[in-house]
């Protein structure tokens, strides 16, 4: 049976950045299972005293010492959770923070919520346009001010382009619309109108035919849209199509959303923005 060891993420703001980091740590342990119990918003002493005692708790009714990575800036409660919690503190500010000062001869701001919030309003607005977007412009509900997408996906239906286009729009602030290809674009043996005038915008998604059936299976079990040789049919012809038409194309079955969504960035040159 795997060990089992609980993981707190401590934040004054929304823990995103203790969990990416402390995650990316955690996945070289494969061994063992880890519980993860995030506590955002820790902004004053006593929800500081809150999150001890929840730590604390944990160590007593386990009998061994929690993880906690924090990413408080505060350096007095940072400081406070360094020393009251029974538990090995990864604290991401005195590991990095202190070394950068001492590089650059410079004081950081030690200011809360500079990595999530919304100290730059013009980028704020943009991702949040970029989303609604996004939305807007999923599975080809939209062609009107399709020029303004920096990227166009396309694909057989449930091959991944809707989750990637929401990944590209919200952490990279990337205009993404997505069309699916179909079997009246097979019969035809062309791509949809509506996307030619943008061809060089097209990047393409491909599956292996079993991934693909597995996943409409448990969208609509026992359907033709389902079966095998449907799954190998479509994904044929679309293959078929976007080599026709010179359209770049990336293989999803193995790879994750942020695997795919930076290839992406990265193959149709498209400026990136970190969040």
């Amino acid at each position: 049976m795997a060990e089992r060891r609980t993981v707190f993420f401590i934040s004054d703001r929304t823990g995103i950045t203790a969990e990416m980091l402390g995650n990316s740590l955690l996945t070289q342990f494969e061994d063992i299972h880890f519980h993860r119990v995030t506590i955002p918003f820790v902004d004053s002493m006593e929800k500081v005293a809150d999150a001890v005692r929840q730590v604390n708790a944990t160590a007593a009714a386990e009998g061994r010492r929690p993880i906690v990575v924090s990413s408080v800036v505060d350096e007095l409660m940072s400081e406070a959770i360094r020393r009251d919690t029974q538990a090995l503190t990864l604290d991401m500010f005195q590991i990095f923070i202190q070394p950068l000062e001492a590089e650059l001869g410079a004081k950081s701001s030690h200011a809360a919520g500079r990595s999530h919030g919304i100290a730059n309003s013009h980028e704020y607005f943009a991702r949040m346009e970029a989303i609604n977007f996004t939305q807007a412009y999923d599975d080809g509900a939209a062609t009107r001010d399709l020029d303004k997408a920096q990227v166009i996906l396309v694909g057989v239906s449930r091959c991944g382009k809707t989750p990637t286009s929401l990944y590209l729009a919200l952490q990279f602030g990337v205009r993404a619309a997505n069309f699916p290809l179909t079997p009246d674009d097979f019969a035809e043996r062309r791509l949809p109108g509506s996307l030619m005038p943008f061809r060089e915008r097209l990047f393409g998604l491909t599956i292996l035919p079993e991934r693909l059936r597995e996943i409409r299976e448990e969208r609509r079990p026992g359907s033709h849209y389902a079966q095998l040789d449907n799954c190998r049919y479509e994904i044929r012809e679309a293959e078929h199509l976007m080599q026709q038409h010179g359209i770049p194309m990336l293989d999803t079955t193995s790879k994750s959303i942020e695997e795919i969504a930076t290839t992406i960035l990265h193959r149709a040159k498209l400026e990136r923005h970190i969040y």
